[in-house]
């Protein structure tokens, strides 16, 4: 395809960026001259500082204080770009196209979007996952397949910061660590229960593997449940995106709810177990050969963010049955 300068917005969430790499990679093949950027929020663009299959040329990162339809439109104008492709749903990123002044914009027709596109893809229909929703809008603008999973790279400084800290806290190097996500933005319903969590990193301590807890800092008070009970490092809200990737892919394995530190991890090419819950597994589970642990309960997925009775799709996954899969996944990756 023919243009000078292209930018895609990404979605604003880590889980959803990671998932579009896949669709940024085709975006990035099918316009191999062109000058390629990425927008998206400032806190996830030094994920960009990091190999992927899609290197882009250049970030506009997007600060808390830039956000509005009139300074977003500026970023973007900033880019002198020829075509600008939307990843993000909202109506307010179409007006923020429109308002940019860039000539091509191109994007799902949704939500009362199509007369501010230039060119508008029918979303695909039925349930899909959400990397092949970004995949099927990259191909309805004609770029080249790539089937592969989002992979990403970290750079040996990033990979020595993951294991410094690991190792001021407490973890010597070479000793086997999975590391734990116990939070989940999208509501209280999506986390397997602190209580369960810190029963799982009990049992790894009782096998010689030790366990790292990381997340954002609203997942503190998960943390703090964990902690208070079992031994574990705990650097949830401590570390910076570039450090948390470092520490993920010095773990052999991982635990998680359905997160954006789930995808991460994928990406990174660590084996997840993840706990799944009101969230429909087929539509965000990580991609590749990972574990997914459901109940079978008549409730889920409901995708709520509390419940409103007992909890019980994630309450009846039980604590063993967590241990034993990464455990195993563990020993898998040792050739065990």
């Amino acid at each position: 395809m023919h243009a000078r300068r292209v930018v895609i917005r990404l979605p604003n969430w880590l889980g959803d960026i990671v998932m579009s790499l896949p669709a940024l990679a085709m975006a990035r093949r099918g316009f191999s001259s062109a000058n390629l950027s990425v927008a998206l929020p400032a806190a996830f663009a030094p994920l960009f500082r990091e190999a992927t299959d899609a290197e882009p040329d250049a970030i506009v990162s997007i600060a808390e204080s830039e956000r509005g339809i009139r300074r977003e439109a500026a970023k973007l104008r900033e880019t002198k770009a020829d075509v600008v492709i939307l990843l993000t749903n909202s109506f307010g990123s179409a007006v923020v196209a429109r308002v940019s002044g860039i000539r091509e914009r191109w994007g799902y027709r949704h939500r009362f979007r199509a007369p501010l596109l230039t060119k508008a893809v029918a979303r695909p229909k039925g349930r899909v996952h959400q990397a092949e929703y970004y995949r099927a809008l990259a191909r309805g603008l004609g770029l080249p397949a790539v089937a592969s999973p989002a992979r990403i790279t970290p750079s040996a400084r990033t990979i020595a910061r993951g294991q410094e800290l690991l190792q001021q806290g407490g973890i010597p190097t070479g000793m086997r660590v999975v590391g734990v996500a116990p939070g989940a933005t999208y509501g209280f319903a999506k986390q397997w229960p602190p209580t369960r969590v810190a029963e799982v990193v009990r049992r790894l301590l009782d096998r010689g593997v030790a366990s790292v807890l990381v997340g954002a800092a609203g997942d503190r008070e998960a943390a703090r449940a964990i902690e208070s009970s079992v031994r574990t490092v705990n650097l949830i809200g401590r570390t910076t995106l570039t450090e948390l990737i470092g520490v993920v892919a010095a773990c052999g394995a991982f635990l998680s709810n359905d997160s954006g530190a789930m995808h991460l991890a994928a990406a990174l090419g660590r084996p997840v177990v993840a706990t799944f819950g009101p969230t429909d597994e087929r539509v965000t589970a990580p991609e590749g050969d990972h574990e997914l642990l459901t109940a079978d309960v008549f409730c889920r997925p409901c995708m709520l963010r509390d419940c409103p009775i007992d909890h019980r799709c994630m309450k009846r996954i039980p604590p063993d049955r967590v241990a034993d899969a990464l455990l195993r996944r563990l020993e898998q990756g040792e050739g065990l």
